[in-house]
C-alpha cells in the first residue's frame, strides 16, 4: 500500500454517535470516547467535515468497515467517535487523525489498518480477526500513537497471526511510534512484528525507527518471542509485562541498533530469558545482558 496524505473524501460506515465525555487513557476502551461535535449521516456529508471536528455517524452500519481517508491539520486533528460502538474493522488512510473507542468482533483482517502520519487509535477494542494473515493492527507512518487498545484471539490458522505489525514492502517505514497501555492477550504469533526496509524482505527504501514500546500486557502464545525487530533502530521497551510460552521476550535482529530494554519489564514463568540479540543489533544496546540468540 503506498503512503497516502490528507484526503478530500472519505467513507465512513458506523453505527450511531458517543455522547460521553473525556478523551484521556483508561481501564475501559469504550469510555473515553470524546463528545460528538458533528454528526453526519453518510459519506456524502464527511465532505463538510473541517479540522478540529469530532465526528459521528448516525446512521448504523455495525457489519460494515469504517474507511477514513480524511484527516485535519497536526494542530486540530479530526476524531472519529465511537463510543463504544461495532464496526466490521477500520481502514485509516489520511493523515492527523484521532480514532477512538470502536468495537471489532470477528473482523477481517487486520481489524485496524492505519497507513499516514499523526495518527492515534485508542481505547478500541479488536477480538478474533479472521482471513488475511490474521492480524489485529497493522501500522505504516510517522508520529503513530497507539494507546490502550484492546487486541485477542490472533489465530495462526489464517497466517502469521500477530497482535501488532509493521513492514516496509511497498508500504511507508515508521518513526516516532508510541505503544503504549494496550493489552495483546491470546494472540498465536507475537504482540508486535516489526521489520524495518532492510531486513531481507523489504524494499529497501528509507527506514524504521524511534518506537516506545511501555506498559503494555502481551500475551504470546505460539511464537518464539513476544516482540520481534529485524532492521528497527532506537527502541525504547519497559514496563511491558510478557506473558504466555515463547522462549524469550524480546528479540532483536539485523541491524536492529540503538535498542534501550528497561528494568521494569517483567515475564512469565515460562519464559526462559528477556533478550535475544544477534551479533549486527549489538551497538548501542543498553539493558540487561541478553540470554541468548534472537
Amino acid at each position: 500500500m503506498a503512503k497516502t496524505g490528507t484526503m478530500i473524501a472519505a467513507v465512513v460506515m458506523v453505527t450511531s454517535c458517543s455522547a460521553s465525555a473525556g478523551a484521556g487513557i483508561t481501564s475501559s476502551p469504550a469510555a473515553a470516547s470524546v463528545r460528538c461535535t458533528r454528526h453526519v449521516a453518510g459519506p456524502r456529508q464527511m465532505r463538510s467535515v473541517r479540522p478540529g471536528d469530532v465526528v459521528c455517524v448516525d446512521k448504523a452500519a455495525a457489519g460494515r468497515r469504517l474507511v477514513i481517508t480524511k484527516g485535519g491539520t497536526p494542530g486540530k486533528p479530526i476524531t472519529y467517535s465511537g463510543g463504544g460502538q461495532a464496526v466490521g474493522g477500520i481502514t485509516i488512510e489520511a493523515d492527523n487523525v484521532i480514532v477512538d473507542g470502536y468495537v471489532m468482533n470477528r473482523p477481517e483482517a487486520p481489524g485496524v489498518e492505519m497507513t499516514g502520519d499523526n495518527i492515534t487509535l485508542r481505547n478500541t477494542t479488536i477480538t478474533r480477526p479472521h482471513g488475511g494473515d490474521g492480524d489485529g493492527l497493522r501500522f505504516f507512518g510517522d508520529d503513530l500513537k497507539i494507546l490502550n487498545n484492546r487486541i485477542s484471539g490472533t489465530s495462526n490458522r489464517y497466517g502469521h497471526a500477530d497482535c501488532m505489525q509493521t513492514f516496509a514492502s511497498d508500504t511507508p517505514p515508521s518513526h516516532n511510534v508510541l505503544i503504549e497501555g494496550n493489552r495483546c492477550a491470546g494472540i498465536d504469533n507475537m504482540c508486535l512484528m516489526a521489520e524495518g526496509p532492510n531486513d531481507g524482505e523489504g524494499d529497501g527504501v528509507g527506514h524504521t525507527s524511534d518506537f516506545t514500546i511501555r506498559n503494555n500486557y502481551c500475551e504470546t502464545l505460539k511464537a518464539s518471542q513476544n516482540l520481534m525487530f529485524e532492521d528497527v533502530q532506537n527502541t525504547v521497551i519497559d514496563g511491558n509485562a510478557f506473558e504466555g510460552d515463547p522462549d524469550k521476550a524480546i528479540g532483536l535482529a539485523i541491524g536492529s541498533t540503538g535498542a534501550h530494554v528497561g528494568r521494569h519489564n517483567t515475564t512469565g514463568p515460562k519464559i526462559r530469558y528477556l533478550v535475544g540479540i544477534d551479533d549486527s543489533s549489538r551497538p548501542g544496546y543498553e539493558g540487561p545482558e541478553p540470554g541468548g540468540r534472537p
